[in-house]
């Protein structure tokens, strides 16, 4: 689970494989379910922090030549509106959504380290901790189940969202009070 969750998160393609196999484990083994979703929020943590090295080491200039144009540029913009939304929000949805590009930005755009592992780390404990509990409890009905109730999930989802987009709002304000010169210090 841990390897399967760090090759997924540092850029090697594996759609649904981390999420499926957690379910299939949690079924089979319900005791050790929240054990499996450690080693998944824990690869998960590790591979995305290795992305963002990456990307914070020589990731501007790649992204300066793949977001100049075209779509590049609108997601480049979003993320600069949106910041760690557009981390949160792939990193906690249960369906299919790039969370490597998103990564890379927030590397390459050198976002606070603290505030990208405490915004993965919310994500993918929400996340892999409630595949943990539905695999135990419901088994391979878990598919079903979700499908059958995609409203309250997407719901669940939005809401989130939207308390998250609030919180680093207030921290956006927050953060320039503290950094503004004292008045005593400033030239004349």
């Amino acid at each position: 689970m841990f390897l399967l969750a760090v090759l997924d998160s540092i850029g090697v393609p594996v759609v649904g494989g981390v999420d499926a196999l957690l379910i299939t484990y949690s079924t089979l083994n319900p005791a050790k379910a929240y054990l499996a979703g450690f080693n998944a929020i824990g690869g998960s943590l590790l591979g995305s922090f290795l992305l963002f090295l990456i990307a914070r080491k020589g990731g501007q200039v790649m992204l300066e030549k793949y977001t100049s144009t075209g779509r590049g540029r609108k997601l480049r913009h979003w993320f600069e509106q949106y910041g760690l939304l557009t981390v949160f929000i792939p990193a906690i949805s249960p369906l299919p959504m790039p969370l490597k590009i998103p990564v890379f930005c927030a590397g390459a755009l050198e976002v606070r380290l603290a505030f990208f592992l405490a915004v993965l780390v919310v994500a993918r404990t929400i996340r892999y901790m409630a595949l943990a509990f539905l695999g135990q409890h419901y088994g391979y009905a878990t598919l079903p189940f979700l499908k059958a109730h995609w409203l309250v999930v997407l719901i669940a989802i939005v809401s989130l969202c939207v308390i998250s987009l609030i919180m680093l709002r207030i921290i956006d304000r927050v953060e320039p009070e503290e950094r503004s010169p004292s008045p005593n210090l400033e030239r004349s």
